[in-house]
């Protein structure tokens, strides 16, 4: 798990989780396939930060290991 630490738009204008161990996920509200609305509002963009997720790019280098 790791900590988020801010987010931006990538240049399909999708918010990118930026995270503490310096990767990124994307954070997408693409209904019906993803929920996420609390991207679409930068209030609760801001609430999320510090929040923990899954690093699917650690966890892959982790497997590798």
């Amino acid at each position: 798990m790791r900590r988020i630490r801010g987010f931006h738009k990538d240049e399909e204008g999708y918010w990118v989780a930026e995270l503490d161990c310096g990767h990124t996920r994307h954070m997408r509200h693409d209904p019906p396939w993803q929920e996420r609305t609390w991207v679409t509002s930068e209030s609760s963009r801001n609430q999320r930060i510090g929040a923990e997720i899954d690093c699917r790019e650690c966890e892959a280098e982790e497997a590798h290991r």
